[in-house]
């Protein structure tokens, strides 16, 4: 059931059910979301039982402001307090020491806890009705294209499930991760928040999690393979994909093309055109991906985005789409 996420009552509604345990669709500016009490262990496991997510694979907890940061967290180092204060409300999560005896179910069993502060005006709303933070994967299966509109989430999990509408994602990928457990900072997913933004607001390096030697805690969206469609995903240079077009075994109808430079199409292969901008194409990416899912073909050839830091969040999701 998709209700209007500027209607009072539906928030009301979807708060209620929240707090009683129920799951809810909520939009938030990177991806919708699958919410549930995050302080209760049943919630929680009904999340993972709807996704098919395992059990050990932690969820974001989603705050309605900085201020709840220290019912989950036992201690917030300073530069992760300057990245919440530069990017909070927004696409940002940090992972802190979690609180003994807090959200043990939302953590997958790690000492450790993701948050994130959405800016979205819906989820603000139902975040300060439920009054506790809400566990909130993307509202997909587990492995499978993100959603981004009420009816993806619709299509995925079903009629029964309430969701609020909130339009269209205006970020399209998930959260920029970063974790804050190890005395620095350590980026475990890029998104909209490049490198550099990040490093200006934390005044220190930003590393990669392959540039320490510890292991990085579990979090989410960072398996190899994720945000699939069913049809296999190819990422090639122009000329390469050009190159395959002109060889390719499989019938037009059952390619498509989502690529940026002028190419070659044999009649019959569905073409979607991909934005010249890293914000435009994250922001439509999961979307092209299941329109073109949803016409039956079985592979979609993908122009390789440019390697430049705005293109990291999109190069990320695509990589691990063709995975």
């Amino acid at each position: 059931m998709i209700l209007p996420g500027d209607d009072p009552l539906a928030v009301a509604e979807a708060a209620r059910r929240i707090r009683a345990g129920a799951l809810v669709g909520l939009p938030t500016e990177t991806v919708y979301g699958l919410g549930g009490d995050a302080s209760n262990d049943q919630a929680v496991a009904r999340i993972f039982a709807a996704k098919g997510r395992p059990a050990d694979h932690p969820l974001i907890v989603h705050l309605a402001s900085a201020a709840q940061v220290s019912d989950y967290a036992s201690h917030v180092p300073e530069f992760a307090q300057k990245l919440i204060n530069a990017f909070w409300p927004g696409p940002l999560t940090v992972i802190l020491p979690r609180r003994p005896g807090v959200a043990s179910a939302a953590a997958g069993g790690q000492d450790s806890i993701g948050l994130r502060c959405p800016s979205h005006p819906v989820a603000q709303a139902l975040l300060r009705a439920c009054q506790t933070g809400v566990a909130a994967p993307s509202a997909n299966r587990f492995g499978r294209v993100s959603p981004t509109t009420a009816e993806h989430v619709r299509q995925e999990l079903g009629d029964e499930l309430l969701v609020l509408d909130g339009g269209p994602c205006e970020v399209g990928i998930e959260s920029t991760i970063v974790d804050c457990t190890r005395g620095r900072p350590v980026l475990l997913r890029p998104g909209a928040l490049t490198r550099t933004h990040l490093q200006e607001a934390c005044g220190q390096p930003v590393l990669s999690a392959d540039e320490l030697a510890a292991a990085a805690p579990r979090a989410s969206g960072t398996l190899a393979s994720h945000y699939a469609p069913q049809a296999r995903v190819r990422l090639l240079q122009a000329a390469a994909l050009q190159e395959a077009l002109n060889s390719a075994a499989l019938r037009p109808s059952q390619l498509a093309v989502y690529a940026r430079s002028p190419l070659a199409l044999p009649a019959g292969v569905r073409h979607q055109s991909m934005p010249g901008s890293a914000s435009a194409t994250a922001h439509e990416l999961f979307a092209v991906l299941r329109l073109l899912d949803a016409a039956g073909v079985t592979q979609i050839l993908v122009e390789a985005v440019p390697d430049s830091p705005e293109w990291d969040g999109v190069r990320d999701r695509l990589a691990r789409a063709a995975a």
